[in-house]
């Protein structure tokens, strides 16, 4: 895991964020995941937005938010089993991992309703809000195939 200041990660949270490329990537089936390079405006800052499907069950999801290759910026769980947070409190599924400084990813938040709309079984809907929330100005081109 890589170590960031709160206000590293808040302006790397806060950036916009843009694909490196034009590719067609294809939603993972059950059982895969893809990586998919972004950028800042500048170039400056690399990204990656990670889809997650490795597990049995095929509505669950993670989508993720990473910078600098292992910092983990947002991480969206959806039809996991809870998080228990540092401080003990369980966050039931879906839940938003957002990075806090000296904890990492390992503190979750109920998702929030500025950011997600409330059908959380629509996982692709879901991955679009998280795109929005990652500040992703400039999302992948991707076929939805679940």
């Amino acid at each position: 895991m890589a170590y960031l200041t709160q206000s590293e990660a808040d302006a790397l949270m806060a950036m916009d964020k843009y694909c490196v490329d034009n590719k067609l990537w294809n939603y993972p089936p059950q059982g895969s995941k893809i990586s998919i390079p972004l950028k800042s405006a500048d170039g400056q800052e690399g990204f990656f937005l990670d889809i997650n499907r490795r597990n049995r069950d095929s509505l669950k999801v993670i989508y993720q938010n990473r910078a600098r290759t292992t910092a983990i910026l947002f991480q969206l769980c959806i039809r996991d089993s809870p998080h228990r947070n540092p401080d003990g409190e369980e966050i039931g599924s879906p839940h938003l991992h957002i990075y806090r400084e000296g904890y990492g990813d390992r503190w979750a938040v109920h998702i929030p309703s500025s950011h997600f709309d409330t059908d959380t079984t629509d996982t692709g809907r879901m991955f679009y809000d998280f795109m929005r929330r990652c500040n992703i100005a400039q999302p992948p081109n991707i076929r939805m195939v679940q």
